[in-house]
């Protein structure tokens, strides 16, 4: 899109009211507000939260409150907990709107005025100096010394110079084109006229604003969990009308069956997933931020655990995100001293705005310049690219140029090589291309340095001036590799996690950043080629791509979208503005405490310091949790799920219940009881070297193993106890609610760690102190002078022993059987 001739001269009052009226105002997109009411009941459509209310409303109907109260307590609690990360990505629309300014310079009516940002209208011309903020997108008209740094929203590390389009013809509108500039973007040095071309939601920040009011994607371990919720309602579901069809069948009455089918039906609950998730959560929230990681999204911390491609822009990350001088050297290669030398003065008496290249030359090295006086400056523009300072140095006067490699061999007509002074012919012309092309190659920024004497005379010197150069040869900048990076990248690859670099920079640059690091690059693709690919082709591209450069935010986003549809489990490293949707639609969105405020809103974990080092502490410390919940997931899938099958069965062929309600009920409140500190178990290491893994089959076949197991061994205890006892109905009962209990706690020992327990993996001193306690109280409960309201009655010794022994032996299949198991499952 090409300005008119006149532009500049901007728009009138009436032409520019008009143009509001068509295209509305200049500002981005907005999210609309629910009630918190609305936003509140929302939260209850989980199955698992369904589940959880469905059993507090049988437990106060059977006459257990309690039991119903602590399940009320725990869906509140996992709402509320989720409920305060409703409105995470409106806070983040905010911050961004927050960034841009509220007014603008324009030209209406033939005069500069200041204007409300919304008023701005495309075809309006908009005058931009240093610390402006762009307004909204735009091609620019004029500019002198035009430097923008828009690293927030492209990720480039160094500011970009913009002019005017060179071409004759009407150019397109490119973002990455050095004739446009974008909404979001601030001014570092120079003046420039720029005719808008965008507005509001149109401009690539408003598309920005717009993905972050897209409805929230379920995380991976969100999605896994609603699959186990469905699972786990169908098998309760079923379970519960087997046994009331059974019971009923058998004639004990249609409610003494309801009411014990419900019993069962909360005793196959995992009621306190929520909690043991919530208390997981925030005790590793809490050991996180020891190690330098703010966690703002609880649940995004088990998808930490499960990580398996860390996405992350190169600035800041990879990179020190500061621009250093590297080499200097002729054309032929070589270092030269005098190559440096002769650019850090025009450094030194450059009196524009300072850029980082200049202030790179300074800091490098310190050249004594006391025996040089400054005669004259004539300074950078975009259409010669390059500058050059007029020097005395006592018996020669000098004009040095430094500048973009091309706009420099325009101007000279020798080379300096050894200290001999040559013609610039095409054979020396053709080797200075050579080493700038391989250098460029490597992923440096390049200038070049030229000089001349120039006669002693008065008054200024002008841009003509720039002729017959002596060329001395090159700077070569980049921002250089963290030298911490490299480990933390080792350590990420032991631990499972491939890294992908997502970034708006240069793929050379981004090559060589890689391989100052040791990272493997299997496949580099620009945002132009991956324009062109269809999701079958993305499919497989992002599996074998190292590195995606000169992307766009919508890009970065399909991305992770796509590596999510082939199964991995994302995390996106971010801190720009054009980070936000990736960041948003990762599975665990990172961000750093200098970041823009709009990532910072959207990322789940903020890191106190830019590095892959806190970022590897994060990773542990999120499988430890997730292996920790899913402890009792197994736990859930297997003892509790064998005795109840038990329950069932053995209603079928007693003459009496196995266990009353209340006993079941009192069981499962027991058996929960010694899960609470399962939070604080130790995890062995063994478990956090690879990514943890929910696999919905693997826990179907855990159950299908473990919870036959445990159901002969009930078998076993029904036959001793029947024997024993005959129709002794409440020493039954008794009996085998404490094998019942005991069977469920301690089995805990056993599932924890795939290794020998105690041996070679002890359980934390809580969870084996809570564990020991509830048995101990299980066990108790008969001889005390309350138990025969709960119709429990005292065994005898005899019977306790053979409790006992038939509990140890439970404990010993279990444990070989497991070793069995994760030989042939070895996913599980």
């Amino acid at each position: 899109m090409q300005a008119p001739t006149d532009v500049s001269a901007g728009l009138s009052s009436e032409e520019a009211a008009a143009r509001l009226e068509q295209h509305g105002p200049n500002s981005i997109a907005t999210k609309r507000k629910l009630r918190p009411v609305v936003a509140f009941m929302k939260k209850f459509n989980s199955p698992l939260l369904i589940i959880l209310m469905g059993a507090s409303v049988l437990s106060f109907f059977t006459g257990n409150p309690t039991s119903g109260g602590i399940l009320i307590c725990m869906v509140l609690l996992s709402v509320v907990l989720d409920f305060t990360n409703t409105y995470r990505s409106e806070r983040a629309v905010e911050a961004l709107v927050a960034r841009v300014i509220t007014t603008a310079t324009v030209v209406r009516d033939g005069v500069e005025q200041e204007v409300p940002l919304t008023s701005i209208v495309i075809g309006d011309c908009v005058v931009l100096t240093a610390g402006d903020v762009v307004p909204a997108d735009g091609c620019v008209l004029e500019a002198n010394d035009f430097f923008v740094n828009q690293s927030t929203l492209t990720g480039e590390s160094v500011p970009v110079e913009k002019g005017p389009s060179r071409l004759q013809a009407a150019p397109a509108f490119d973002v990455s084109a050095e004739h446009v500039v974008l909404m979001g973007t601030s001014v570092v040095t120079g003046y420039a006229k720029v005719q808008v071309v965008r507005t509001g939601r149109a401009t690539e920040f408003g598309k920005i604003a717009e993905r972050l009011t897209a409805a929230e994607q379920d995380t991976d371990f969100e999605r896994n969990l609603k699959k186990f919720s469905t699972f786990v309602m169908r098998l309760t579901f079923v379970m519960v009308i087997v046994v009331f069809g059974i019971n009923a069948a058998v004639g004990r009455g249609w409610f003494d069956s309801f009411v014990f089918a419900i019993a069962i039906a909360v005793g196959l609950t995992p009621e306190l997933l929520p909690v043991i998730m919530s208390v997981s959560l925030s005790r590793g929230a809490v050991r996180m931020a020891k190690a330098g990681v703010i966690v703002k999204h609880l649940p995004a911390i088990q998808n930490f655990g499960r990580m398996d491609v860390l996405c992350t822009d190169k600035t800041g990350t990879l990179t020190e995100n500061r621009i250093v001088v590297v080499r200097y050297v002729d054309v032929s290669g070589t270092r030269v001293d005098d190559v440096l030398r002769y650019a850090y003065c025009t450094s030194a008496f450059h009196t524009g705005v300072p850029n980082p290249l200049d202030e790179a030359v300074r800091q490098y090295k310190a050249w004594d310049v006391r025996g040089l006086t400054k005669v004259d400056e004539i300074p950078f523009d975009f259409e010669r690219r390059r500058e050059s300072v007029v020097v005395d140095e006592g018996q020669r006067r000098l004009l040095i140029t430094k500048g973009a490699p091309e706009a420099v061999f325009r101007i000279c007509g020798h080379v300096e090589c050894e200290r001999r002074a040559l013609p610039f012919d095409d054979a020396e012309r053709t080797r200075a291309h050579e080493t700038f092309t391989r250098m460029s190659t490597e992923g440096y920024k390049i200038l070049a340095v030229a000089y001349r004497e120039v006669a002693v005379r008065p008054g200024t010197y002008e841009r003509d001036e720039e002729t017959g150069m002596v060329l001395l040869g090159f700077v070569a900048f980049m921002d250089p590799a963290k030298d911490t990076a490299k480990d933390a990248l080792a350590e990420l690859e032991r631990l499972g996690i491939g890294v992908k670099i997502l970034t708006g920079d240069n793929e050379l640059l981004t090559e060589k950043v890689c391989r100052d690091l040791n990272l493997p690059v299997t496949g580099v693709m620009t945002g132009e080629q991956l324009r062109s690919l269809d999701s079958l082709g993305l499919r497989k591209a992002v599996v074998e791509t190292t590195i995606f450069a000169r992307i766009t935010p919508e890009q970065k986003e399909r991305v992770i979208r796509t590596l999510q549809e082939v199964g991995k489990v994302v995390g996106y490293l971010g801190d720009g503005i054009n980070d936000a949707p990736a960041l948003k639609a990762a599975d665990v969105g990172v961000s750093v405490n200098n970041a823009v405020d709009v990532a910072k809103e959207t990322a789940d974990f903020i890191l106190l310091k830019k590095s892959l080092r806190v970022l590897k502490d994060g990773v542990i410390e999120g499988r430890r949790t997730f292996r920790n919940t899913m402890k009792y997931v197994l736990m859930g899938m297997s003892s509790n799920f064998g005795n109840m099958a038990s329950m069932v069965a053995a209603s079928a062929f007693l003459p009496f219940l196995p266990m009353l309600p209340p006993q079941v009920l009192l069981n499962n409140f027991l058996y929960d009881s010694s899960q609470l500190s399962l939070s604080s178990d130790r995890v062995d290491d063994a478990d956090i070297v690879k990514p943890a893994s929910w696999n919905l089959h693997a826990i179907r076949k855990y159950m299908l193993v473990f919870g036959p197991i445990s159901s002969l061994f009930d078998f076993f205890t029904f036959g001793f106890l029947f024997v024993l006892f005959r129709n002794a109905e409440h020493q039954f009962q008794t009996g085998w609610f404490m094998e019942s209990i005991a069977t469920q706690v301690l089995v805990i020992y056993v599932i924890r760690t795939r290794k020998i327990p105690f041996l070679q993996s002890r359980p934390s001193r809580l969870l084996l102190v809570n564990t020991l306690l509830v048995v101990g109280i299980a066990w108790a409960l008969p001889h005390l002078p309350f138990a025969r309201v709960l119709n429990f009655q005292p065994l005898p010794l005899l019977a306790l022993a053979g409790l006992l022994g038939i509990v140890v032996a439970y404990l010993l299949v279990v444990e070989g059987v497991k070793h069995w198991f994760f030989r042939r499952t070895p996913a599980a």
